[in-house]
């Protein structure tokens, strides 16, 4: 059973953990403000680490998409997480963590409230991209990761590394976006609408037809074809039918739909000019702590495609930023990101190469790089 399907992660501990572990570890990390105010009385990050530790090696900030896990290394990205792989643990810390209002051992939805004793449930409060990203942050101070060389993630994972990479540009070397816009556009937030509102009238009936529908926002029309065709199931039903009745089911088994509504509604929100005097004044902050962009798009990607990523690398090259766009070429759309291992290996090869020829930053004398956020956090 794989962590996305429901593997065990250890109690909340606040005791410090070795680096390198491979397990799947969760730490208290206190009270939480979010950025509208709103404070959580208490914050668990679940979090694995594989590899050598901060003082030892560079570290990588793994960040997973909307049903996703801290397992990185152990599920949905283990063919590029390992010794000799393009994450090599043998020369890097990686470091995957469940995102705030996650399903997996983060405070969310599912979580226990202890000012009630029970779950959270609808009553969990908004929260956004941003928000996700200082709770990544919490949890890195926490561990004392004051550095990341690379933070990388698809699709929701890709909006918040944007995050990461904006709270605090001097603690980040490099940002790699993959399928993911700056900001989220109008028919993303309409399919997302639609999936919400399948959950809040059909409860878990609605959850499957959610998914449903996101699948076909995922894959892409020559995927379908190739795939299914005409081709018709034994009772009767198209193939297609059939596998989208499976990945529905499947989701029941595994996840529920607060938390479903509270992670799409965070990518709803993202926004990463908003309260930040626009998309070019929250660029140049990662110009200023010379942090480098690559924005990875996907072909046939019908959700957040190749234009709206194009769109975020062009606008940091206009705001000084050392900015480059890349391209998967699939026929798996959106979710290329999850199996074109050999093309992802390139490209993320390519990011850690040009890091390893880079001078170190240079901090003041007798300081670390600072862990103030020059951006503001409000949404």
């Amino acid at each position: 059973m794989t962590q996305s399907e429901g593997a065990a992660i250890a109690a909340p501990s606040t005791q410090p953990v070795p680096f390198g572990s491979g397990r799947l570890e969760s730490t208290a990390l206190g009270p939480f403000r979010l950025g509208d105010g709103t404070e959580l009385p208490g914050l668990v990050g679940a979090w694995r680490h594989d590899g050598p530790g901060p003082g030892d090696a560079p570290q990588i900030v793994v960040v997973h998409a909307l049903t996703g896990s801290a397992d990185a290394a152990g599920d949905w990205w283990e063919p590029l997480i390992g010794p000799g792989r393009a994450l090599d643990t043998e020369r890097f810390g990686v470091l995957g963590a469940n995102l705030l209002g996650g399903r997996y051992g983060s405070t969310g939805p599912t979580s226990i409230d202890p000012r009630t004793g029970a779950a959270y449930g609808r009553s969990f409060p908004a929260v956004s991209t941003r928000d996700q990203a200082r709770a990544q942050w919490a949890l890195l101070d926490d561990l004392g990761i004051e550095e990341i060389a690379l933070v990388v993630g698809g699709s929701l994972g890709g909006m918040v590394a944007l995050e990461v990479g904006l709270a605090r540009p001097a603690a980040v070397r490099h940002v790699m976006p993959i399928a993911a816009p700056a900001a989220t556009g109008p028919m993303a937030i309409a399919w997302n609408r639609i999936q919400v509102e399948l959950i809040e009238r059909l409860g878990n009936d609605g959850l499957a037809i959610a998914r449903q529908l996101a699948m076909t926002t995922y894959r892409s029309e020559t995927d379908f074809d190739e795939r299914f065709g005409r081709s018709v199931e034994p009772d009767g039903r198209p193939s297609i039918v059939s596998y989208l009745d499976h990945q529905g089911a499947k989701l029941v088994d595994r996840f529920d739909g607060d938390t479903y509504r509270t992670l799409v509604g965070a990518m709803d929100r993202h926004d990463a000019g908003g309260a930040r005097g626009g998309l070019d004044a929250a660029l140049s902050h990662l110009a200023v702590g010379d942090v480098r962009l690559t924005g990875v798009g996907i072909v046939d990607d019908i959700l957040y495609g190749p234009r709206q990523v194009r769109a975020l690398v062009t606008a940091a090259a206009q705001a000084g930023v050392a900015a480059r766009y890349r391209e998967i070429r699939s026929t798996k759309g959106h979710d290329a990101f999850l199996v074109e291992w050999e093309q992802l290996e390139a490209i993320l090869g390519e990011a850690l190469g040009d890091e390893a020829q880079r001078p170190a930053p240079q901090a003041s004398a007798g300081q670390r790089p600072s862990r103030a956020a020059p951006v503001a956090s409000s949404r």
